[in-house]
């Protein structure tokens, strides 16, 4: 049995309570000054602080951690990224700064129509290993459980093999990878008109492969004008969960069409991006357990308006953070730019913060009962930083300063 307990640490954010967290109450992160640790086999056995801990244990039977001058966290979680795709479209960055139009990049035959390209020429193997370096560099800025996307083939063949890469890595990684059917993630333009033919053949020929061979948890569909109807997003979703497939939407971001209403009206477990959720929505998610799950780095790479997290919070939303990594709009797994945009453009607080990558984003993937928090009974999944407090985070203007990852109660990386 591995043994460890972690001790001295100037905070320690436990997270700990009600899952998820609301409104205000995402300010209430559980602070334990001089905390510790204790874990075994894998679990937390004991939280609280320095002095009352260790009066109940011998520490010579346990690997010590010593994290004086140290803040401590539960493990962040990703969830929302789109990490196992073929293909980079960086020359579409460029063009996109110099003020091309998406449409004139549609036309040269990129946006995803590009990504779909290059993914369906892309092996279950070359997944594999450019996943395992993407998770790696995830972990080192202390992501300890990600949720990751298909969407990117639009076609059963290789829809399927995103999704098998992501279950042979769950197997081989440290990472914890939640898999989601995206299938419905755009229309390929030899499908434009027949949108609906286009998606009963996700729903009678991929739905069913997918749920009967276990590779995803959930089913997502982007719900926007020109994409996919609400009509057409319920659907698709009422089918995903009929199979038992819990549900996830890409809502309201381009345009209010009402995606965050259906996200409620479904009991989802997320409404994502919701950069033009109306106030109904908003008003509808406050009074759910829906996560509104914010992709700031999005907004920024797109230079558009984010989405209203302050308000959100304020009207007593349950709100998860995520990078939305993704070979387009968002080429970027970065944590700590996260933070720093959801500070400083979100006017979220650093507790807000904290509560968004890690409890609240639980409970958007489904695992608030086993990951999320520092409490006993819990995977001991936790994050030491460089510094004594979390206001590091955010004044480390999207620097990382994750210095220790444990995920199992295994050091990952760190002394």
């Amino acid at each position: 049995m591995s043994k460890l307990i972690i001790k001295n640490a100037s905070e320690l954010v436990t997270c700990k309570g009600k899952s998820p967290k609301h409104g205000k109450d995402m300010s209430d992160i559980g602070m334990i000054k001089d905390g510790c640790v204790v874990i075994e086999d894998e679990i937390i056995v004991d939280v609280g602080s320095t002095e009352e801990i260790l009066k109940k244990y011998n520490e010579q039977d346990y690997e010590i951690i010593d994290a004086k001058d140290k803040a401590v966290l539960p493990g962040f979680i990703d969830s929302h990224t789109h990490f196992i795709f073929g293909g980079y479209r960086a020359d579409e960055f460029s063009w996109r700064l110099r003020g091309d139009s998406y449409m004139s990049i549609m036309e040269r035959g990129g946006g995803i129509t590009s990504s779909v390209r290059s993914t369906r020429n892309t092996s279950l193997e070359e997944f594999i290993n450019i996943g395992k370096k993407r998770l790696d560099k995830m972990m080192a800025m202390g992501v300890t459980t990600v949720e990751g996307k298909s969407g990117y083939g639009l076609d059963c063949e290789t829809e399927l093999r995103q999704l098998e890469a992501m279950k042979e890595l769950n197997k081989t990684h440290a990472m914890d990878i939640v898999p989601t059917f995206l299938g419905p993630h755009s229309v390929l333009p030899e499908y434009k008109g027949k949108e609906n033919e286009f998606l009963d053949m996700m729903i009678n020929e991929v739905l069913p492969v997918v749920a009967d061979k276990g590779l995803a948890e959930f089913a997502d569909i982007f719900c926007e004008k020109n994409v996919f109807s609400i009509e057409q997003s319920r659907k698709f979703l009422s089918s995903a969960r009929k199979l038992g497939l819990k549900l996830k939407i890409h809502a309201d971001e381009i345009v209010q069409l009402g995606g965050t209403e259906l996200a409620v009206e479904l009991s989802m477990s997320s409404a994502d991006h919701l950069l033009q959720a109306s106030d109904e929505g908003i008003k509808q998610l406050s009074q759910s357990n829906v996560i509104a799950t914010l992709l700031p780095a999005t907004a920024f790479c797109l230079k558009e308006e984010y989405a209203r997290g302050r308000f959100m919070i304020d009207s007593g939303c349950a709100v998860a953070l995520a990078t939305d990594f993704n070979p387009g709009s968002c080429f970027t797994n970065s944590i700590p730019l996260v933070i720093a945009l959801a500070a400083l453009h979100m006017k979220m607080s650093i507790e807000e913060i904290i509560s968004a990558l890690t409890i609240n984003a639980a409970a958007a993937v489904g695992r608030e009962d086993k990951v999320g928090s520092i409490e006993i009974g819990k995977k001991a999944d936790i994050v030491i930083l460089e510094y004594p407090s979390i206001h590091f985070l955010p004044y480390h203007v999207a620097v990382n300063i994750v210095e220790t990852v444990i995920k199992n109660g295994k050091v990952i990386k760190g002394e």
